[in-house]
This record gives structure tokens, sequence and C-alpha cells, in this order.
């Protein structure tokens, strides 16, 4: 390839990049794209759930530098880049009534405050396309809902010249997706196929208790070969992903032949699409003149649109 097209991908803390569409993050680097990811917090206040390291004392004495560290590693492994927005993670909240969250974390910024520091990395970055997570935050964590409220409004805002006028020059990515990693129909497709094949699957228990409403799946990568490389940058995060969990207790051989593709929802589009899509830049002009000029125009309007603002109750 010659031209590289442009996808920055949104997520509240270090290491959701690496178990929600890394493998597409990776093949689209290896096809000359740039592909940037934004962590909106340092995921201070994350708790250590590999069981080996649980009481490590130099990773409790400055969990916050052992995430950055982990961070750089998952990236060079996936050949991104990355930028931190700058926020303070905001834990989460358990207990019955749940706590208050604490003062100054991500969740509890004003959404114009994120949104600006969002909106001057789109207009720094230039993306084609952008990633992050639905209304519900993919589960209720309160930085990954907040990480969507404020992408939403960042996409939105990013192309308005008159929208927070010192944060760079206008700039309109064409399309928006939710990463559609943990659904029920890719749960139930693993627990088929398992079945299937005699194995034992770890999914029948979780598939009897599953409550969500099911989703939209528009739009699939196909992205098997580089599921190793999603693995290894998935294992560089070491407190936060226990190495004999369910995330590795299915040979790479199996999910590729149950299930070789990372899923999105498309939320928006300013350019006409045809659904369902195997690639986040269908669509898009492939020379990437072309895609800036489209990004840069004055008369872009909504192809495609089903981003749903949440309930203010």
């Amino acid at each position: 390839m010659t031209d590289r097209l442009r996808l920055m991908c949104v997520h509240a803390h270090p290491d959701d990049e690496s178990s929600k569409g890394a493998a597409t993050m990776a093949r689209y680097v290896d096809e000359g794209h740039e592909v940037l990811v934004v962590s909106c917090t340092g995921g201070e206040r994350g708790d250590v759930l590999n069981p080996n390291l649980k009481d490590d004392p130099a990773i409790l004495r400055d969990l916050a530098e052992v995430r950055r560290a982990e961070m750089r590693a998952a990236q060079e492994i996936l050949g991104v880049q990355h930028t931190w927005l700058g926020f303070v993670d905001s834990g989460y909240p358990e207990g019955d009534p749940k706590p208050p969250l604490p003062a100054g974390c991500f969740a509890l910024e004003p959404i114009e405050v994120t949104t600006e520091a969002l909106v001057a990395e789109i207009r720094r970055f230039r993306p084609h396309v952008v990633t992050t997570y639905d209304e519900d935050g993919g589960y209720p964590h309160p930085d990954h809902i907040m990480c969507h409220d404020v992408t939403v409004s960042a996409f939105r805002a990013a192309g308005d010249p008159t929208a927070y006028p010192h944060a760079g020059e206008a700039w309109q990515p064409l399309k928006l997706y939710y990463n559609a990693t943990f659904t029920k129909e890719r749960v139930e497709g693993f627990h088929a196929y398992l079945t299937e094949q005699g194995l034992e699957s770890p999914f029948g228990e979780w598939l009897q208790g599953w409550d969500r409403p099911s989703r939209p799946t528009t739009t699939k990568v196909p992205c098997g070969d580089w599921f190793e490389r999603r693995d290894d940058a998935l294992r560089a995060h070491a407190t936060q992903i226990d190495p004999g969990g369910v995330f590795f207790s299915i040979p790479l051989a199996v999910q590729r032949a149950a299930w070789p593709t990372d899923d999105f929802e498309l939320a928006a589009s300013y350019v006409p699409v045809e659904l369902p899509e195997e690639d986040l830049f269908a669509a898009l002009p492939q020379e990437v003149a072309a895609a800036d000029a489209l990004a840069r125009s004055s008369n872009l309007e909504l192809a495609y649109d089903t981003i749903k603002e949440r309930s203010a109750t």
C-alpha cells in the first residue's frame, strides 16, 4: 500500500485495547494503515486480576506506573500509536448501595472538558474511522460509559469549526463504530462449535445467565491471522489478565474455525454504506488525499446514523 488511512480506537483503560478489536488493529497496521489507541485514563484504580501477581509489593506500590509500562509493551506488540487522554480512573463501585465515585475521576468530569480533550486528539491525528463502546459501555463501568459519551460528543464536534476553536483545525471522522466483542451471538457461536466438535465449552453457564439485550453486529473484520498478536498484547497487561483464564482456554486453531473475526456495530457514517461489511474502511476512498478531502468537506450529511442517546435517568 502507498496510502495510509487512519483509525482511532478510544478506550477507557490500558488493556481494553488488547481485549477489544486488537487483532483488527494489528491487521490494519500490517496493511500499512495508521492506528492510534487513545486511553482515556491510566487505570490507576484497577484491581490486580492476575492471581500470580496480586500480592507483589512492587506492583502494589505503584500500580499506575506498572500499567503504563504494560501499555508500552502492548503498543509495541500491536504496532499502534498511543496517547493518554490524561484523566483519572474512576474505579468500579461495588456494594449495595454503591459508594460514590471519587472526586476528580474521569466519570465525573464535565462532558465539555472531556470532549475538548478528545476533539484535540481527533484534530491532531485526523482519523477517518473511530471506534469506541456502545452507550452501555460494553459493561456498566462508569469509565466505559463516559468513554462512549465523550467519543460520541467529540465525533460530532470535531468537524464543527465553531466548536472548541482552540482545539485545532476542524476535522470530521467519516465513520463511528462500537466494539461488539462480548455479544451473545459470538458466545453462542463459540459454544455451538465447541459442542459440535465434542470439546468442553466454558460458555454454557455463562449463556444460561445472559441477561443483556442483543445488539446488532454490522461489521465482521476477518483477522484470525492476527490472533497471536492480540493474545501477546493482552498478556503484556500482566496485572490485568489471568493467564489461566477463559481468554486463553480455547486454542487459537479452534477460535479461527469458530469465529475468525472482530465484530463491530456501525453507529454513524458520513458515507453511504452497504451492510453487512467486512472492513472498517469500507465505502471510504482508498486514496488518502480523497478521503482527507471528504473529511474536510463542509457539506457532509449523515448517510447512516444509529447513535442512541443514553437516558438522563
